[in-house]
């Protein structure tokens, strides 16, 4: 039995398809029992319950060989690092509690540095949390800069005409689509080939800067002229709230580039086969930005 925590989300959803279509049991963890029920049509077994709630996620962990662990994103949040830390305590705890083997956790490029990077300090503590759990075998994946996080610019290519973000338009980002996370995070689970406290890099097809998103954005949304524009956080800070962040992630948004900005949030390992992922940022322009900001569904 995998469990799969975070299993609507981008990443659990590729990796409960993944195992359920190579026939594994799966268990796939959700607040909603209604969103689940596309994977139970599928043969999971759905388990609806908060991430949060150490108790509850023990009852969803308790006979799993292998667990899928990943903190949920909320950019409402009025302190999200206490909610990141309230998740982590409690994956932790029903993990070694329901004495789980094997764990693949989703972490992040950075996570090696313990403060100054924002939502990245959630993740390095999971990571020392889990650490402490003398038995499991757990598999860290620290992901690059999700292709995803484009997304919200939608909006701002409509309204300004341009790219705009708090990271420099010349630092190179190792860029990777979320479908390519649970794609490796479902290959790693399926072999359960790794053992004792791992980490490894997911780091895109490429490194690609922000000016040269823009390049790519523009040529899949018939606006090849698009440029990217390095804006102050006091200027960003009341735009992102407006999109319905909280001030607080706001904050460790801001915070978080920063540290990218400056070097201290950067991919530790050498490019290679083993770190680089097959979805390139022209295809994710074409196939995901372009029609989000048309109106159309991908894919449609």
């Amino acid at each position: 039995m995998y469990v799969i925590t975070g299993a609507t989300g981008n990443t659990g959803k590729v990796i409960a398809e993944k195992l359920l279509a190579a026939g594994q049991k799966v268990r796939v963890v959700g607040r909603s029992a209604e969103k689940l029920q596309p994977f139970v049509a599928k043969g999971a077994e759905a388990f609806a319950g908060s991430v949060e709630d150490a108790a509850a996620m023990t009852r969803a962990f308790t006979g799993a060989k292998a667990v899928y662990a990943m903190i949920p994103p909320s950019m409402t949040a009025k302190d999200f690092r206490a909610d990141q830390d309230r998740t982590s305590d409690a994956l932790a705890a029903a993990i070694e509690k329901a004495g789980v083997p094997y764990a693949a956790a989703l972490s992040s490029f950075g996570a090696d540095k313990p403060a100054k990077t924002g939502p990245i300090v959630g993740l390095h503590n999971l990571e020392e949390k889990l650490n402490k759990i003398p038995a499991l075998n757990v598999l860290f994946l620290r992901a690059g800069y999700f292709m995803e996080n484009l997304l919200p610019q939608v909006g701002v290519v409509r309204s300004m005409g341009m790219l705009a973000g708090p990271l420099k338009g010349d630092v190179a980002l190792p860029m990777i689509a979320t479908r390519d996370i649970g794609d490796c995070a479902a290959a790693a689970l399926g072999k359960l080939n790794f053992s004792g406290k791992q980490t490894r890099e997911l780091q895109g097809a490429r490194d690609v800067t922000m000016k040269e998103a823009a390049s790519i954005i523009g040529a899949a949304i018939g606006k090849p002229a698009l440029s990217y524009t390095h804006a102050p956080a006091m200027m960003l800070k009341p735009a992102m709230m407006a999109m319905g962040m909280s001030s607080n992630m706001v904050d460790l948004i801001l915070e978080m580039s920063d540290a990218i900005n400056s070097g201290a949030v950067a991919a530790l390992e050498k490019r290679g086969p083993q770190n680089t992922t097959p979805t390139t940022l022209e295809w994710f322009a074409a196939n995901v930005f372009a029609p989000a900001f048309s109106g159309k569904a991908a894919g449609a």
